[in-house]
């Protein structure tokens, strides 16, 4: 009976034992991970807070008060589209100024036939661009109209880059890939459809490769006109880049904002990575937008710039 007591005290001090081995376990597994979880919460991150980026300071790398100048050549190419018929002049006066207004000399200069060897983009002449670009873009005879995804139900008319152009003399489908305004030889055509492919517009998921609509359209001529002169694949994207954060001001702040947010300069990141489907696109961009909110900034509260 006594040898009995001793058995039973026993296995009592090893239950006590082992359930005080088991709390002492689980107390140092929760400190340990309660520390990790600390050290995950209070990793220094880039702040979310606006008033820590400046925000003007972005603004200006994104969209300089003073536009850009590129050394493309545009030649005449103003005039001939509009001596086609590509281009209604009275049209495009009207779309971009009102039926009262005229346009600028800016402007002018580059529809009177003057021989242009550079093109200037600011806020003022953006809109200008995207109209003009765009007739360029649905005439100029390119494969990309004729054996792309434009033509692949064989009827390219119903797009917006095609049933939306309204500003010419010619019918659209009368003009589409009908004009040989930029010649481009085998290796020219080839690079002018790898970069296409890689250039996205927030208006859509669509690469330039699918001009869709007037903006894609536009690019696609911006790139045909690029390469027929020989500039490289990162000048081309760089320009392009500039093209569409004038035209689409307020996608370019956002993913901005997005990168300085993760401590990484706008200036720094390669125009080919802010083109692609993962930034450029609708729904890149709407993925930005979710992560960062609603951003105030000041050039488009002030209304100076709208996009084109």
């Amino acid at each position: 009976m006594k040898e009995k007591r001793v058995i039973d005290k026993s296995r009592i001090a090893l239950i006590i034992y082992l359930v005080s081995i088991s709390f002492v376990l689980g107390m140092v597994t929760q400190q340990l991970f309660i520390g990790k979880q600390w050290i995950r919460l209070n990793k220094p991150v880039a702040s979310s807070n606006p008033q820590a980026i400046n925000l003007e300071a972005l603004q200006e790398q994104v969209l300089p008060k003073n536009g850009f100048v590129f050394k493309i050549r545009w030649g005449d190419l103003g005039k001939r589209l509009i001596e086609d018929g590509i281009i209604d002049k009275s049209k495009l006066t009207q779309a971009l100024v009102g039926e009262e207004g005229s346009l600028s000399q800016e402007m002018e200069k580059y529809l009177d036939g003057s021989n242009q060897a550079q093109i200037e983009l600011n806020e003022t002449n953006a809109r200008f661009w995207v109209d003009v670009l765009w007739g360029l873009g649905l005439a100029n005879k390119n494969d990309i109209l004729e054996k792309g995804p434009m033509m692949a139900n064989g009827d390219a008319s119903n797009f917006a880059s095609t049933g939306g152009w309204t500003i010419g003399v010619k019918q659209p489908m009368q003009i589409y890939s009908k004009y040989e305004y930029i010649k481009l030889n085998i290796e020219q055509q080839a690079l002018v459809q790898e970069i296409a492919e890689g250039v996205f517009r927030p208006c859509c998921g669509n690469s330039t490769a699918f001009p869709d609509c007037n903006h894609g359209m536009a690019a696609l001529a911006l790139i045909e006109l690029m390469v027929s002169q020989g500039f490289s694949k990162d000048e081309i994207y760089k320009t392009v880049l500039a093209f569409n954060s004038y035209w689409f001001p307020q996608t370019y702040l956002d993913i901005a904002y997005h990168f300085a947010k993760n401590n990484r300069d706008f200036k720094n990141v390669s125009a080919l990575e802010l083109l692609s489907k993962t930034f450029s696109s609708s729904q890149g961009y709407q993925a930005i937008k979710r992560q960062i909110g609603v951003i105030d900034w000041p050039v488009l509260k002030s209304g100076s710039s709208c996009g084109a």
